[in-house]
């Protein structure tokens, strides 16, 4: 059984940092790039960073610079470390492989920048 646990959001002032984590149990971690993906009220959620297995990684151009995703594969955890966070990064955060399955979507956690 799949499940995946985000954890790590916050309140923070603008220009602030964060370091969320992810922890996946089951088979999601084998062979499967992982990725960051978040979703601002009213609008869709989104993919704003990604790591194969292999730990080659891509970044939406909103967090590029910004945002760092890395992987620990003995330990079945993705984390996203947030920099010079802006309002605008205000939204849940989820991970999920990618591309993301529908079934293994976890609570999210909740990440709200402003001062």
């Amino acid at each position: 059984q799949v499940q995946l646990v985000e954890s790590g959001g916050g309140l923070v002032q603008p220009g602030g940092s964060l370091r969320l984590s992810c922890a996946a149990s089951g088979s999601i971690f084998d062979n499967n790039a992982m990725g960051w993906y978040r979703q601002a009220p009213g609008k869709q959620r989104v993919l704003v960073a990604r790591i194969s297995r292999t730990h080659i990684t891509n970044y939406a151009d909103s967090v590029q610079g910004r945002f760092t995703i890395s992987r620990d594969n003995a330990k079945n955890m993705v984390y996203l470390q947030m920099n010079s966070l802006k309002p605008e990064d205000t939204a849940v955060y989820y991970c999920n492989r990618v591309p993301y399955d529908l079934n293994y979507w976890g609570q999210g956690t909740q990440v709200t920048v402003s001062s």
